[in-house]
Protein backbone atom coordinates (compact mmCIF):
# COMPACT_ATOMS: atom_id res chain seq x y z
CA UNK A 1 0.00 0.00 0.00
CA UNK A 2 1.09 3.42 -0.59
CA UNK A 3 1.13 6.46 0.82
CA UNK A 4 -1.54 9.37 -0.45
CA UNK A 5 -2.03 12.81 0.08
CA UNK A 6 -5.95 13.37 0.66
CA UNK A 7 -6.05 17.35 0.95
CA UNK A 8 -3.93 20.18 0.98
CA UNK A 9 -4.42 24.03 2.34
CA UNK A 10 -2.83 26.63 2.85
CA UNK A 11 -4.16 30.54 4.33
CA UNK A 12 -2.89 33.80 4.53
CA UNK A 13 -3.93 36.01 7.46
CA UNK A 14 -3.34 39.72 7.85
CA UNK A 15 -1.78 39.59 11.57
CA UNK A 16 -3.18 43.68 12.00
CA UNK A 17 -6.57 42.16 11.80
CA UNK A 18 -6.05 39.28 14.44
CA UNK A 19 -4.96 42.27 16.72
CA UNK A 20 -8.07 44.86 16.41
CA UNK A 21 -10.17 41.64 16.91
CA UNK A 22 -8.32 40.67 20.20
CA UNK A 23 -8.47 44.68 21.18
CA UNK A 24 -11.98 44.76 19.95
CA UNK A 25 -14.17 41.84 21.46
CA UNK A 26 -11.06 40.11 23.55
CA UNK A 27 -12.34 36.48 25.30
CA UNK A 28 -15.47 36.58 23.01
CA UNK A 29 -13.10 36.11 19.72
CA UNK A 30 -10.54 33.81 21.40
CA UNK A 31 -12.82 31.82 23.14
CA UNK A 32 -15.09 31.29 19.86
CA UNK A 33 -11.73 30.50 17.77
CA UNK A 34 -9.39 28.83 19.67
CA UNK A 35 -8.53 25.62 22.04
CA UNK A 36 -8.13 26.60 25.73
CA UNK A 37 -4.76 24.85 24.72
CA UNK A 38 -4.22 27.28 21.70
CA UNK A 39 -5.02 30.46 24.02
CA UNK A 40 -2.72 29.40 26.62
CA UNK A 41 0.38 29.08 24.09
CA UNK A 42 0.28 32.17 22.61
CA UNK A 43 -1.09 34.41 25.69
CA UNK A 44 2.49 33.36 26.43
CA UNK A 45 4.16 34.80 23.88
CA UNK A 46 5.54 38.39 22.99
CA UNK A 47 4.40 38.22 19.87
CA UNK A 48 0.54 37.33 20.90
CA UNK A 49 -1.23 38.67 18.19
CA UNK A 50 1.00 37.09 15.64
CA UNK A 51 1.12 33.84 17.33
CA UNK A 52 -3.40 33.67 17.11
CA UNK A 53 -2.67 34.69 13.55
CA UNK A 54 -0.57 31.55 12.49
CA UNK A 55 -3.35 29.65 14.63
CA UNK A 56 -6.03 31.06 12.83
CA UNK A 57 -4.78 30.94 9.13
CA UNK A 58 -3.41 26.77 10.18
CA UNK A 59 -7.59 26.65 10.94
CA UNK A 60 -8.45 27.64 7.88
CA UNK A 61 -5.81 25.57 5.76
CA UNK A 62 -7.39 22.87 7.59
CA UNK A 63 -10.46 23.20 6.79
CA UNK A 64 -9.26 23.71 2.95
CA UNK A 65 -7.56 20.52 3.54
CA UNK A 66 -10.59 19.12 4.99
CA UNK A 67 -12.18 19.85 1.76
CA UNK A 68 -15.17 21.34 3.58
CA UNK A 69 -14.28 24.89 4.70
CA UNK A 70 -15.58 25.80 8.31
CA UNK A 71 -18.99 24.43 7.39
CA UNK A 72 -20.56 20.95 7.04
CA UNK A 73 -19.69 20.56 10.79
CA UNK A 74 -16.38 21.43 11.08
CA UNK A 75 -16.10 24.21 13.51
CA UNK A 76 -13.38 26.35 14.52
CA UNK A 77 -12.32 24.78 18.09
CA UNK A 78 -12.55 21.05 16.35
CA UNK A 79 -8.91 21.99 14.67
CA UNK A 80 -6.03 22.65 17.30
CA UNK A 81 -2.64 23.40 16.48
CA UNK A 82 -0.16 21.34 19.04
CA UNK A 83 3.25 20.43 18.90
CA UNK A 84 4.92 17.09 18.78
CA UNK A 85 7.48 16.21 21.21
CA UNK A 86 10.24 17.89 19.00
CA UNK A 87 8.15 20.96 18.65
CA UNK A 88 6.95 20.25 15.31
CA UNK A 89 3.78 21.47 14.64
CA UNK A 90 0.14 19.42 13.79
CA UNK A 91 -3.16 19.53 14.31
CA UNK A 92 -5.18 17.35 16.63
CA UNK A 93 -9.05 17.32 15.04
CA UNK A 94 -12.41 16.56 17.04
CA UNK A 95 -15.97 16.56 16.23
CA UNK A 96 -17.22 17.21 12.44
CA UNK A 97 -13.36 18.20 11.94
CA UNK A 98 -12.17 14.23 12.92
CA UNK A 99 -15.44 13.00 11.23
CA UNK A 100 -14.27 14.24 7.97
CA UNK A 101 -10.75 13.40 8.42
CA UNK A 102 -11.96 9.93 9.49
CA UNK A 103 -14.52 9.79 5.91
CA UNK A 104 -10.85 10.86 3.49
CA UNK A 105 -8.75 7.81 4.87
CA UNK A 106 -9.38 4.56 2.76
CA UNK A 107 -9.30 1.77 4.90
CA UNK A 108 -5.92 -0.08 5.94
CA UNK A 109 -4.66 3.62 6.60
CA UNK A 110 -4.03 6.00 9.27
CA UNK A 111 -3.92 10.05 8.75
CA UNK A 112 -0.62 12.05 9.28
CA UNK A 113 -1.25 15.99 9.31
CA UNK A 114 1.63 17.96 8.43
CA UNK A 115 1.69 22.03 9.47
CA UNK A 116 4.04 24.46 8.26
CA UNK A 117 3.21 28.30 10.29
CA UNK A 118 5.53 31.42 9.12
CA UNK A 119 5.08 35.18 9.70
CA UNK A 120 6.66 38.00 8.19
CA UNK A 121 4.65 40.76 9.60
CA UNK A 122 2.11 42.20 8.67
CA UNK A 123 1.56 38.39 7.34
CA UNK A 124 0.95 34.87 8.50
CA UNK A 125 1.21 32.09 6.88
CA UNK A 126 -0.10 28.22 7.16
CA UNK A 127 0.22 25.32 4.50
CA UNK A 128 -1.12 22.26 5.78
CA UNK A 129 -1.20 18.70 3.98
CA UNK A 130 -3.19 15.78 4.76
CA UNK A 131 -1.43 12.24 3.88
CA UNK A 132 -2.68 8.81 4.43
CA UNK A 133 -0.06 6.11 5.11
CA UNK A 134 -0.98 2.63 5.18
CA UNK A 135 -1.57 1.60 8.93
CA UNK A 136 0.81 -0.41 11.12
CA UNK A 137 0.20 -4.18 11.52
CA UNK A 138 -0.90 -5.02 14.88
CA UNK A 139 0.53 -7.43 16.69
CA UNK A 140 -0.83 -10.45 18.19
CA UNK A 141 -1.43 -10.94 21.87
Amino acid sequence: MARMILGIGSDLCDITRIERSLARFGDRFTHRVYTPGERARSDRRAARAASYARRFAAKEACAKALGTGLRLGVFWRDMEVVNMPGGRPTMRLTGGALARLADLVPEGHEPVIHVSLTDDPPMALAFVIIEARPAAPSLPR
